[in-house]
């Protein structure tokens, strides 16, 4: 069975659109990410060690584009199974 977290990597690896921001975070949780700060509409993620992400909410939903470069940095760290 399947955890919430394997569920979540999974749905944004197969439909990176169809995740709310919310999820987005979660995500970049699941990876060592932490939100550091905000300005305006733009939320920095970071994780010591490497590099940060911005990430922006689209009506409620996250950027497709964004999903992905999270997604393909922690494949090129070896965090996810190919």
């Amino acid at each position: 069975m399947m955890s919430r977290a394997d569920k979540l990597i999974e749905r944004a690896c197969r439909h990176p659109g169809s995740l709310t921001f919310g999820e987005l975070e979660r995500l970049a949780g699941l990876f060592g990410f932490h939100q550091v700060r905000q300005r305006g509409s733009h939320r920095i993620f970071k994780r010591p060690g490497h590099p940060y992400f911005n990430f922006q909410e689209s009506g409620g939903m996250a950027k497709i584009a964004q999903v992905r470069q999270l997604l393909d940095y922690a494949h090129s760290q070896g965090w996810l199974d190919d």
